[in-house]
This record gives C-alpha cells, sequence and structure tokens, in this order.
C-alpha cells in the first residue's frame, strides 16, 4: 500500500487503541507516527515502576500513587483505571492541546479507559489489538520478559489470564487489528487513521484513499468475528 502522510487531519477524531500486554501496540504506534501527521499521541500516567528502558515522558509519566491520587481530586484525568493494584491515566490537557492545535489525538489506553471516553465522546474511534494467537501471545510475553530481567512465571500467567479478559471486550470496539505481521498491521493502522479522516472530510476520494478506505472497511468489527473468534478459542 502506498504511504500516506501529507493530508492534513479533521479537526479533533480521537482515536482510541487498546490491547493486551504484549500485543506489539507500542511498536505499532510508533510505526504509525512516522507516517501520519497532525497526529498527537497521548503519554499516559502511571503509578508503575517503568519497565526495561522505558523513560519518563516517553511511554508513560511515570509518578507517585499520591501523585496519581491529587490529579483525580482536581478532576485533571479524561479517564483513569487501576489495573494490577497500579494506576493509568489520560490527562485532560493532552485533548486540550490537540484542539488548540487542530491535530487529531491518538488515546492508547486499556479497554476501561476505552468504555469512559467512549461514554464521553460517542464519535471516537476506537481500535482493537490482538496477538494471532495465545501462543504468540506467551511467547512474545516471554521474550519480553527476558529483556526485562523478569522471569517470574505467575507474572506471564498473570498477564494471559488478563488478555483473555480483555479479549472479551472487543464488541466495544469500531476496528479490530491482528497484529500477526507487522508490515501489515501498521498499513492497517494507517488505513484505519486516515480512512476516517477522509470518510469525515466529506470529499470524493481519491484513488490513493479509496485504497485506505478498502482496507480499514475489512477490519472493520463486523467484518472480523471469525477471526475473533477462532483467536479466542485458543485461549
Amino acid at each position: 500500500m502506498p504511504r500516506a502522510g501529507t493530508k492534513p487531519g479533521m479537526s479533533s477524531i480521537r482515536y482510541i487503541i487498546s490491547a493486551p500486554s504484549g500485543s506489539g501496540k507500542t511498536t505499532l504506534v510508533n510505526e504509525l507516527r512516522q507516517y501520519v501527521p497532525n497526529l498527537e499521541f497521548s503519554v499516559s500516567y502511571t503509578t508503575r515502576p517503568p519497565r526495561g528502558s522505558e523513560q519518563d515522558g516517553r511511554e508513560y509519566h511515570f509518578i507517585t500513587r499520591e501523585e496519581f491520587e491529587a490529579m483525580i481530586e482536581r478532576d485533571a484525568f479524561l479517564e483513569y483505571a487501576q489495573v494490577f493494584d497500579k494506576y493509568y491515566g489520560t490527562a485532560r490537557s493532552v485533548m486540550q492541546h490537540a484542539e488548540e492545535v487542530g491535530h487529531d489525538l491518538l488515546l492508547d489506553i486499556d479497554v476501561q479507559g476505552e468504555r469512559q471516553v467512549k461514554s464521553k465522546m460517542p464519535d471516537a474511534v476506537s481500535i482493537f489489538v490482538l496477538p494471532p494467537s495465545r501462543a504468540e501471545l506467551e511467547s512474545r510475553l516471554r521474550k519480553r520478559s527476558q529483556s526485562e530481567n523478569v522471569l517470574a512465571e505467575d507474572v506471564i500467567r498473570r498477564r494471559l489470564d488478563e488478555a483473555r479478559r480483555e479479549i472479551e471486550n472487543y464488541p466495544n470496539y469500531d476496528y479490530i487489528l491482528i497484529n500477526d505481521r507487522l508490515e501489515q498491521s501498521v498499513d492497517q493502522l494507517q488505513a484505519i487513521v486516515l480512512g476516517e479522516r477522509i470518510r469525515r472530510s466529506g470529499k470524493p476520494p481519491s484513488p490513493v484513499e479509496k485504497q485506505y478506505l478498502t482496507t480499514a472497511q475489512k477490519c472493520l468489527k463486523a467484518n472480523m468475528e471469525e477471526k475473533i473468534k477462532g483467536i479466542l478459542a485458543t485461549f
């Protein structure tokens, strides 16, 4: 697929991307941001410690539990959730900044956060990233655990159990992306983001834009049901 990246975004489309731990979401988002202009990325706040090579302000804003709860008191979060005794949240200021500069916003949040944002912004575009199978997810989790020097078996089991529960929330999402081959998955994610811009612009699509719309349509939840059921069956 041709690489687009010059079409300016329409004002303030909010994209939500969620995935079980180990699905490759971070890599997909990093690739996407190289190709799509005028797309702000929301760096979430969390009370969990950094893993591996993570840096404050890049993957997350790492803050204390006391600081996080103070932000809750100030109503500073668009959404927040508690996962495994750690807080995760998206600051309202990120959305405000995107609106001020006329950019779209990509929110990297979990299934709890997706429900909160969708209830406030029903026109937000939600994308759920799935691993191709439980076996592949377990392999990725083990590789990541080795790179982080966290080899505890109970951590991997807990993340696999949580993945199953998260995947069961797929009906809440607009698009489903199965992250099997990276390049193809990046193309699909890009097509979803640009396809929504094209669709909402109200203008007739160019031949290249029609390719994005066609690819995005294939990723609509209604067109992915059988594949999703196959993945769930592996869990």
